[in-house]
């Protein structure tokens, strides 16, 4: 079974394994070779159930590191050289450090330690964000298929919808909203004044 490694989302393979997504690959980028035979198709889905196993171990592993993350940064200053070295090893694993943990190394910042991580946390979190909004503003485009996949038929183009014309006009804001009137004077009572 393939197996999480490293916390960068790397997966290790044995020789047999290699070996299967080899064979599927070359089917998949020649698909005018024979069919599969039924124990290569057992194959391949034993590694892809295997592949899936391994893809949800290394997402308990990141939540769990995460969570010891959490932990610590709850119990500073007491769990300092802990936080430290568990926020060194996530920042290069790729981990995006959230406000917190900013807000933890702040505020520890007199120590070295804690002052230096905090100007890399600074910075990979800079690139992150800058990364996001890159990518925000990146114009969308279609990924194609290679050949020998599964063909969808075109789409037809839609057709251009008309708009619906209202039955009756739109009413102006002067109609909507109709103008204020001058407050009238109070009607003058029988009082009379000294």
């Amino acid at each position: 079974m393939p197996t999480p490694y490293g916390s960068r989302g790397g997966m290790a393979f044995s020789a047999a394994e290699l070996h299967v997504l080899r064979r599927s690959l070359a089917h998949a980028l020649q698909p005018s070779s024979a069919p599969l035979a039924a124990e290569e198709a057992q194959d391949c889905l034993r590694l892809a159930q295997s592949v899936d196993e391994a893809v949800r171990e290394a997402g308990r592993l990141r939540a769990f590191v995460l969570d010891d993350l959490a932990r610590y940064r709850g119990a500073l200053p007491g769990s300092l050289s802990g936080y430290l070295e568990l926020l060194r090893q996530a920042l290069a694993a790729g981990y995006e450090p959230t406000p917190d943990d900013l807000a933890a190394l702040r505020a520890l910042r007199a120590n070295p330690a804690a002052a230096a991580l905090l100007e890399r946390a600074r910075a990979v979190a800079e690139r992150s964000v800058r990364r996001r909004l890159t990518m925000a503003q990146a114009p969308r485009t279609r990924l194609l298929t290679l050949a020998g996949g599964r063909e969808e038929p075109p789409r037809p183009a839609p057709a251009p919808k008309e708009r619906p014309r209202p039955e009756r006009p739109v009413p102006t804001p002067g109609e909507v909203f109709p103008p204020r009137r001058k407050p009238t004077p109070p009607p003058a009572s029988g009082l009379a004044v000294m």
